[in-house]
């Protein structure tokens, strides 16, 4: 592996200090690298396309797991290999920290890697008769109320089948890649990040039964906004890893399954999932 590309967080990269430094390593040693900025030092997101030459084998993402995320489904279309450095504070999809960079630089120059391929969420809305575009999820699609501070009704129904209804702020559809992310803090379970399952967990529910249901991948999740008041002016918002929010109101649905898409995570680490998740928790505490 010669050719890199680097994706940079420069509201993380102050300076651009850890670009220059990665890009400058991959060229003395012979390869070639260029880089593109996706949030500028003002923390503000660049909203141009990165021109990315053809014969590009890997990108490089400075920053954290959300830049990753976010690079991530900017080039689903490519699907180009990824590694993440971890510049913020607790990267559970960030492979390498600031002091590794160079060996696994070298390791990537020699081919000593294995590739992970995550997979991803789609989701569509139904509002009465008119469906909108398909968008894409790495972590997860989260469901919210928003408005005044008032439950929403939410049914569910897997494969066309009703489930049950509940009484909640929303409800959070991530895959196992994300199970460390929201899922996580909304009591979750957490998931072997190369399993193919889709996690369905109630957020603040009101149930007191609604726990986190697990199904496969190759089921289809329907969510539908169910009344709770005979105003009917309830509404969700529906967010794709935390962007591309849209707004639902009472008889609305959003339809998810598993996208025919992944993302290819590059591993150099040999520790299992359990390890890495042990140490990134003892970090954070």
């Amino acid at each position: 592996m010669k050719h890199f590309f680097v994706m940079t967080n420069a509201w993380k990269d102050v300076g651009l200090v850890y670009t220059h430094r990665i890009v400058n390593y991959i060229r003395k040693a012979g390869g070639s690298c260029d880089y593109f900025i996706t949030v500028d030092g003002n923390g503000r997101e660049v909203t141009t396309e990165p021109v990315i030459p053809e014969h590009v084998e890997v990108v490089l993402v400075l920053g954290g797991d959300g830049t990753l995320i976010h690079v991530a489904r900017s080039l689903v279309e490519r699907h180009i290999p990824l590694i993440g450095v971890n510049l913020g504070q607790l990267g559970y999809l960030c492979e390498l920290e600031e002091q590794s960079v160079e060996n696994a630089l070298d390791a990537l120059m020699a081919d000593q890697y294995t590739v992970e391929e995550r997979m991803m969420l789609g989701g569509y809305m139904v509002q009465g008769q008119f469906e909108t575009g398909e968008k894409l999820a790495l972590n997860d699609i989260v469901i919210h109320r928003v408005g005044p501070l008032q439950i929403v009704n939410l049914k569910v129904y897997v494969n066309g089948e009703y489930l049950y209804s509940f009484a909640a702020d929303g409800i959070i559809l991530a895959t196992p890649t994300g199970s460390t992310g929201y899922n996580m803090s909304a009591g979750g379970p957490i998931v072997d990040p190369k399993a193919r399952l889709i996690l369905m967990t109630p957020i603040n529910s009101h149930t007191l039964n609604s726990k986190s249901i697990v199904i496969g991948a190759d089921d289809e999740v329907v969510i539908e906004i169910g009344m709770r008041r005979e105003e009917r002016d309830e509404q969700v918002e529906v967010s794709f890893d935390g962007d591309n929010s849209m707004r639902l109101e009472v008889g609305d649905r959003i339809v998810v399954h598993c996208a025919q898409a992944s993302t290819a995570i590059l591993r150099l680490n040999k520790m299992s999932f359990l390890e890495i998740l042990r140490k990134k928790m003892q970090n954070y505490t």
